[in-house]
C-alpha cells in the first residue's frame, strides 16, 4: 500500500511566497478606473509567480500532491468585475501546467464554504456554479484536468436535511457535466456525515473525499471500517487514487479547529483501518503548519514498524 502526502497552498519555509495575495472590491472600487485592471493583473501575476516557486519547492521535496489556492485570482467571480484572467497570463498558466505534467503533480482546489448546492435561493446556486467554473478554468489553463479535482461540501441543512438533499440533487443539474466530472464531495464536521455524503456521491457518481477529522467530530454510531471500502470505490468513476483529508483537533475544547501539526496518535486508527484494504491512496494535510506539518507526519508514519519511506513525501506499508 502506497500513501502519498501533500499540503495546502503555501510552503511556509519559502520567504514571501503567498499565492493568495488579494485585492478587495472596496479597494478596487477606490482606484482610478484606468488603474483597476493593471492592479488586478499585478496581484494575480504575483500569485502565479509564487505558485510557480511553490511547485519548484514541491518538486525538490518530491511532493506529488498539492492543493492550489482558490485565491489565485482576485475578484475572478465578482459580478461587477468578472474579468478574463486566462488570456493575459497564458504563458504563466502554461508554465504551471508543464511542471504539473512533467513531475506528475496531482492538483486540486477546495472552494470556500459558500460554494454549495443546497440553498433554496437561486442566486446562491448560480454563484456556486460560477465559482466551480472559475476553478475549472484554472485547472484547464494549467492542463491539470486529467488528475485535477475540485472538492466541495454538500452544504447546509436549512433545518430539514431530507428536503435539502433533494434540493442538492436538483440544483446540481445546473452544473455543466464537464465540470461535475472533476467534482468531489467531502463529509462535514457538523452536518452531513460520512454515510450521508457517501450516499450522495454514489447517487451522483461523484468521488468522495473522506475527511477523518470531520468524521471523528461527526460520526454518530458509524464504524468507519464499514464504509471505507465503499468510499474508496467511488474513485473508480473516473479511475483515480482515492484522496483523504487529515488534520487533528486543536484541543478538546476546540475539537473542530485544526491544530498546527497532525497528531499521529489521532490518525493512527484510520491508517490501520486503511491498511486492511491494502489500496494506494493520497493524504492531504490540512494542518495550520501546512508543509511543515506534512513533513513531520511523514517522518512519524515512516517510523512505524513495517512502514518504508520511499520518497520525501510517500511511504509504503
Amino acid at each position: 500500500m502506497k500513501i502519498r502526502f501533500g499540503y495546502v497552498a503555501t510552503a511556509l519555509d519559502l520567504w514571501d511566497a503567498s499565492p493568495s495575495k488579494t485585492l478587495t472590491f472596496t479597494r478596487y472600487s477606490k482606484l482610478p478606473k484606468n488603474e483597476r485592471m493593471d492592479t488586478l493583473k499585478w496581484v494575480t501575476a504575483q500569485n502565479l509567480t509564487h505558485t510557480k516557486r511553490i511547485l519548484y519547492y514541491n518538486i525538490a521535496h518530491e511532493i506529488e500532491l498539492y492543493r492550489f489556492s482558490s485565491g489565485l485570482v482576485p475578484l475572478a467571480t465578482h459580478p461587477e468585475v468578472m474579468w478574463d484572467f486566462i488570456t493575459p497570463f497564458k504563458k504563466e498558466w502554461k508554465e504551471l501546467g508543464q511542471l504539473i505534467q512533467k513531475f506528475q503533480i496531482r492538483p486540486s482546489f477546495h472552494p470556500n464554504q459558500f460554494t454549495l448546492f443546497t440553498s433554496p435561493r437561486d442566486e446562491v446556486t448560480d454563484n456556486a456554479v460560477k465559482d466551480m467554473e472559475y476553478h475549472y478554468k484554472m485547472l484547464q489553463a494549467m492542463n491539470g484536468l486529467e488528475k485535477g479535482v475540485i472538492n466541495i461540501h454538500i452544504g447546509g441543512a436549512y433545518g430539514d436535511k431530507e428536503t435539502s438533499l433533494i434540493r442538492f440533487h436538483g440544483n446540481l443539474k445546473k452544473l455543466p457535466d464537464t465540470i461535475k466530472k472533476h467534482m468531489t464531495l467531502e463529509n462535514d464536521d457538523k452536518t452531513y456525515n460520512v454515510e450521508e455524503t457517501l450516499l450522495v456521491c454514489e447517487q451522483e457518481n461523484v468521488p468522495m473525499v473522506l475527511d477523518y477529522h470531520h468524521f471523528m467530530a461527526n460520526k454518530g454510531e458509524i464504524a468507519l471500517e464499514d464504509f471505507l471500502p465503499r468510499i474508496f470505490d467511488t474513485w473508480n468513476h473516473p479511475k483515480n487514487v482515492p484522496k483523504v483529508h487529515i488534520s487533528s483537533p486543536k484541543s478538546e475544547k476546540e475539537y473542530r479547529s485544526h491544530s498546527d501539526f497532525v497528531s499521529l496518535e489521532f490518525v493512527l486508527p484510520f491508517l490501520k483501518i486503511a491498511k486492511e484494504l491494502n489500496q494506494d491512496f493520497d493524504i492531504m494535510i490540512e494542518a495550520k503548519q501546512k508543509n511543515l506539518a506534512m513533513q513531520r507526519l511523514v517522518e512519524e508514519v515512516a517510523s512505524i514498524r513495517g512502514v518504508k519511506r520511499i520518497t520525501s513525501a510517500a511511504v509504503e506499508w
